[in-house]
């Protein structure tokens, strides 16, 4: 069966480039925008929706006009402790070889006082097989660090280094899952459409 992802709009922390992790914070103006003109691909609204209880991702569903959302806990984006707020960029000058080390541990990443990619994976594991066990094509509203951790699962990626793929924020995510719960290395993007005028 298939399991589609979507991240939701852009916030003002996105275009200041912050880490966000589980801060709650709402759309922009832009991402607003940008949600209220695009359309999801025809019958893809009829599937079993998911959706992160953070008001970013809820107000994405809501945007996009879905209703019945069923919102899921374990789709809420990755903890980033104490760095949420943080920039990366100054973050990473501002630790040096700590940050870089930290970095190069792939799944068991952490942030102070937050969850590796490795600990999302697991908590998204019981979720998958929900997903599956429905036996529908399910969808979900979710963050970057999900999507993520949900491909590292599908392909076997470690997380170390580059990512394989330049993900398209603005698309969705499509994978298959197994019967189990399983995700299958099947992975494609394509973008949201524009709502015709």
């Amino acid at each position: 069966m298939k399991l589609t992802l979507l991240r939701h709009g852009i916030t003002e922390w996105n275009l200041e480039k912050r880490i966000q992790g589980r801060i709650d914070q709402p759309l922009s103006d832009c991402g607003r925008e940008l949600f209220q003109s695009l359309a999801l691909p025809k019958g893809l609204g009829d599937w079993r929706w998911y959706c992160s209880p953070l008001c970013r991702a809820t107000e994405t569903a809501r945007l996009l006009g879905l209703n019945g959302v069923t919102i899921e806990d374990a789709l809420t984006e990755m903890h980033w402790g104490d760095w949420e707020g943080e920039i990366l960029k100054p973050l990473r000058k501002r630790l040096g070889d700590e940050m870089r080390i930290n970095e190069g541990r792939g799944l068991d990443f952490r942030p102070p006082g937050g969850e590796s990619p490795r600990e999302v994976q697991d908590r998204l594991q019981p979720w998958l097989q929900q997903v599956a066990a429905h036996g529908q094509n399910s969808a979900a509203i979710v963050h970057k660090g999900i999507i993520r951790c949900i491909y590292a699962l599908a392909y076997n990626w470690n997380m170390r280094g580059e990512s394989p793929i330049d993900f398209a924020w603005n698309s969705l995510h499509e994978f298959e899952l197994s019967a189990d719960g399983r995700l299958l290395d099947s992975y494609q993007s394509t973008p949201l459409q524009k709502i015709s005028i």
